[in-house]
């Protein structure tokens, strides 16, 4: 059984401590209040040693029982199987089964995935006496800081399975966000692939075939038309002898390389503060980006401090998770004001990043002591008004892809029948005579 160390105060007031086995962090809580103490910590201690080296005896024999412990996994952890997980195990730590006991039964009813290889390597780590934080930290691909961090905060309040629950509510409202804008956003992405498929189509099959006709007919060609066939003959690839990728096979490819053109700007610190500061100040997306920024940040700042996180380190957590450089750069200024005794609300004010009504609220949450309470009546304001800002964004974008396309084949249509109007005019004039 796991042996835990505590810090706890008597009826006295006098600070003491010592060990106690339990089955698990609320066990251990559970005996310790017993005694008639009042803990203020509670950590699982490590196995050294002899028992150390058993244990690790133990997970071997374990593994070979399995199969040598052999599982292919590909790719990463989703947001949605780590979301669903979370829930399972607040649901067992509810229920008061053990947490390596919690960890085993969800690691077996997992496929072969990479989720199943993380909660085995879990299970081994709090199987040695390694808290279940700490276990967790060895895999940041699939548990970031602030999923540690807030079950750190769980288990020495004793409250882990509260915690995980509040967990699972966070991420699957900020996937619950991520799919309102990436579903909002699906339907303009289609139209213009399929309009430049088929102006591209055009381009390459029916442009060369007038071009003959033009020909033959031997017609002198408007400006327009001339720059229509120069367009299509590089789509073909005929445009001249040197060339040799047609353009066609540039449209096809232009999308991708543009996305590893942002990957390796966005990969620069220079590159990502000069994209973030841009695009927040582009109008109705920077707006949009903007109000999902604050709505991320308040939300991830309001669970942290809600699970009892000290405020100085939710604030770190909350910047180094904010994906935007504009508020990382608030949020340090505002670490740094609180560090030296100084308001939140300040220096938010100063960096202009949120609207007054927000600045406002944390003031008033700061006086209060309701912050974590205030941050999160802001995220979920801002969840709807980001609906909003999506619904104005397409009202936006349809109109403009309309005249865009529209102003494209108006151009087509032009560039081909300016010709034809006078090669019938030069028929008629022929057959008059």
């Amino acid at each position: 059984m796991p042996t835990f160390a505590y810090d706890a105060v008597n009826n006295a007031g006098k600070k003491t401590s010592g060990t106690i086995e339990a089955a698990s962090a609320d066990e251990a809580l559970k005996k310790i209040r017993a005694q008639g103490l009042f803990p203020s910590g509670v950590k699982e201690q490590k196995i050294t040693g002899a028992n150390a080296a058993t244990a690790k005896k133990t997970r071997d024999v374990k593994k070979k029982k399995k199969g040598g412990g052999f599982n292919i996994a590909i790719g990463g952890v989703s947001t949605k199987k780590l979301t669903l997980f979370t829930r399972q195990l607040s649901t067992l730590q509810d229920a008061g089964l053990p947490l390596l006991r919690s960890i085993q039964i969800l690691e077996s009813q997992q496929r072969p995935s990479q989720l199943k290889t993380v909660l085995q390597g879990v299970a081994e780590e709090v199987e040695s006496g390694t808290s279940l934080s700490e276990a967790m930290a060895k895999f940041p691909k699939a548990f970031d800081r602030l999923y540690t961090k807030m079950v750190a905060a769980g288990e020495v309040g004793g409250v882990l399975d509260v915690i995980l629950q509040r967990l699972a509510e966070f991420m699957e409202k900020g996937q619950r966000l991520k799919r309102r804008i990436l579903g909002a956003l699906i339907y303009p992405a289609v139209v213009i692939f399929i309009a430049v498929a088929i102006v591209t189509g055009i381009m390459y099959f029916v442009i060369p075939k007038f071009q003959e006709i033009f020909e033959d007919f031997d017609v002198k060609l408007p400006e327009l038309t001339l720059r229509l066939i120069s367009v299509s003959r590089w789509i073909a690839g005929t445009s001249t002898k040197d060339q040799v990728v047609p353009g066609a096979v540039w449209v096809m490819i232009s999308p991708i390389l543009l996305y590893l053109f942002w990957v390796l700007i966005r990969k620069t610190n220079f590159g990502r503060a000069a994209t973030d500061i841009i695009i927040i100040r582009i109008p109705v997306l920077g707006t949009l980006i903007r109000k999902t920024a604050i709505a991320r940040f308040t939300r991830t700042l309001g669970t942290l401090i809600n699970a009892g996180v000290p405020i100085l380190e939710a604030i770190l957590i909350t910047r180094d998770t904010s994906g935007n450089y504009v508020f990382e750069r608030a949020l340090t200024k505002v670490h740094d004001s609180i560090r030296e005794g100084e308001t939140f609300a300040g220096p938010l004010r100063e960096a202009k990043v949120c609207d007054a009504i927000v600045v406002n609220m944390i003031d008033v949450g700061e006086e209060t002591g309701d912050l974590d309470v205030m941050l999160m009546k802001i995220a979920d304001n801002y969840d709807e008004e980001v609906d909003v800002a999506v619904a104005s964004l397409l009202s936006l974008l349809e109109p403009f892809m309309v005249v865009v396309l529209g102003g494209i084949v108006l151009l087509i249509v032009l560039a081909l029948f300016l010709p034809l109007v006078s090669m019938i005019e030069s028929v008629s004039s022929t057959t008059k005579k």
